[in-house]
Formats: structure tokens, C-alpha cells, sequence
């Protein structure tokens, strides 16, 4: 891994001055992961190429304020992860403008009603349910479901990052997994 950060950051720089090659190596490594993020949020093929292209393009002129330190200093902040939040960031972008509606309206009670998610209590054994058979699933639900799962299950992001990521609060984000989560479990026992 400590290899595979040096060639980056070596590519960063070559990039940086210019060097077109240092570019396409950096788009090689990097492509598949940020079209199957935008894949995963967008659910279209097109889009998601698009917009991965799109985050290239950004990340490539913003290259320059690329900082693999954190504010505090002592934080390492891969270059993935930072192109990937690019993605995102023009993903939930291009998802707003086409659902023309915020995700947090669709069925939603007011956030003073919403008190605690239900605690997970489940005796369902999922052991012979493939990934095939869950990221399936996930594609049957609405948007807003399907986008916090995404982000939480399959991109790794704890709550507060999502809150951040969708502007929205930690409670939100919390009752909306659980709700996502238990019509997941609805679908997956259909199979």
C-alpha cells in the first residue's frame, strides 16, 4: 500500500507539471472505482460516465490544491479519497437536478418526529445471499434509501461524513439507514 501511495504521489507531481502520461495513469488506476461510485448513487450507465469524467476533469485543474494532510496535520487523506468525494459531491449534484426534489423529502416525517431508529433485531440468516443478490436489492430502492446504503455499507462512510456529504443532520442519516435497511431486508427475503 505504502508503494502504491509513493507511485501516486510521484504521478501527482508529474502531473502538476504537466506531464499528460502522469494523467492517464492516474485516470487508468482510478476510472473503474469512480464510475462504480457514480454508478451507484446515479443507477445509469451514461450518467455515471459522464459524471466520473466530469470529476476527472475537476480533480485534474484542481490538482494544485490537492493537500494529502489534513487540516490538523497529522491525517493522511489519500488521493482516491479525495477523487472520490469529487464524485460524489457531482453525483448527488446530477441526482438532485434529475429527481428535481430534495431525497429527504420522500416520505419522511419532520426531523422533531423522527426519534430513535429502530434497534436492529434480527434473527434472519442472510449467509447464502450473495453481494449479487443484495446490490440488487439495494437498486429496487428509492433513492434516498439506496444512496445512504450506498454511502454507508459499500463506500465506508460513518454517519457524520454522510450528514456532511448530503447536508443534511446525524439523526437524519441515522433514522434513514435503519429505515433503508429494514426494506432490505424486505426485498432480500423475496429471494
Amino acid at each position: 500500500m505504502q508503494n502504491q501511495t509513493t507511485d501516486i504521489a510521484q504521478l501527482i507531481k508529474r502531473c502538476l507539471k504537466g506531464e499528460q502520461s502522469a494523467h492517464t495513469k492516474i485516470y487508468r488506476c482510478y476510472y473503474k472505482a469512480m464510475y462504480n461510485t457514480a454508478y451507484r448513487i446515479l443507477n445509469d450507465s451514461f450518467e455515471a460516465e459522464d459524471i466520473m469524467q466530469e470529476s476527472f476533469l475537476t480533480a485534474f485543474s484542481k490538482l494544485s490544491t490537492f493537500k494529502s494532510e489534513s487540516k490538523f496535520g497529522k491525517d493522511f487523506v489519500p488521493f482516491g479519497s479525495w477523487l472520490k468525494r469529487i464524485v460524489i459531491n457531482k453525483s448527488l449534484t446530477q441526482l438532485k437536478k434529475n429527481n428535481k426534489t430534495e431525497l429527504w423529502q420522500d416520505n419522511l416525517k419532520p426531523i422533531e418526529n423522527i426519534g430513535e431508529p429502530e434497534e436492529e433485531t434480527s434473527n434472519e440468516d442472510y449467509t447464502n445471499t450473495t453481494a449479487r443478490q443484495i446490490v440488487l436489492a439495494i437498486k429496487e430502492l428509492k433513492p434516498n434509501y439506496r444512496l445512504v446504503l450506498n454511502l454507508s455499507l459499500i463506500e465506508g462512510f460513518d454517519n457524520e461524513e454522510i450528514a456532511q456529504i448530503l447536508n443534511t443532520n446525524n439523526q437524519q442519516v441515522r433514522t434513514t439507514i435503519s429505515r433503508a435497511k429494514k426494506k432490505l431486508k424486505e426485498k432480500l427475503k423475496l429471494l
